[in-house]
């Protein structure tokens, strides 16, 4: 079977039932996405498919072969930090970082459903939603930081989303 990740082809036979997380951590190596909970209720595991967050620990690899698939390890250009990179740092928005590359991953997937206008539930005006700290609030929700830096990563999708 062959799935493109982070722009590379990748080949591997694995079982049919393996997660995309799996796939990624043990059979090509990228342990960025986290198993955090394994019941896809933390987000550690987000990576995006196609462009769109979803989360590893609950999709099957089989079902993604020839998509796009890009995590953390896929985010930067080369040595260039992604703009949520370098915003995460300059705003302490991580802890202990077990959560960072979900969360990264998950801003990234985010802004790019707030530029395509779609809403969530706490858009106010579904003309032209704004990404102000309830709504970016409301768009992570699905990603859980343990430390409680929920501030510091708003302050940093803030300041990517304003830019």
């Amino acid at each position: 079977m062959e799935w493109t990740i982070n722009g590379r082809a990748y080949h591997a036979e694995p079982d049919i039932r393996t997660t995309v997380l799996d796939l990624l951590r043990e059979h090509v190596g990228l342990t960025g996405a986290k198993k955090g909970c394994d019941h896809g209720q933390c987000g550690a595991c987000t990576v995006l498919i196609d462009g769109r967050r979803v989360l590893s620990c609950l999709t099957l690899a089989v079902m993604h072969q020839g998509d796009a698939i890009t995590t953390i390890e896929g985010i930067a250009d080369g040595d260039a930090l992604h703009p949520l990179q370098r915003a995460f740092i300059a705003h302490d928005g991580y802890q202990c970082g077990y959560c960072t590359p979900g969360q990264i991953c998950s801003a990234v997937g985010m802004l790019d459903e707030a530029a395509k206008g779609w809403a969530s539930h706490a858009t106010g005006d579904l003309a032209a939603p704004v990404l102000d700290r309830a709504e970016i609030s409301e768009r992570m929700s699905g990603n859980l930081c343990r430390c409680a830096a929920y501030p510091n990563i708003v302050d940093a999708i803030a300041e990517v989303a304003e830019a």
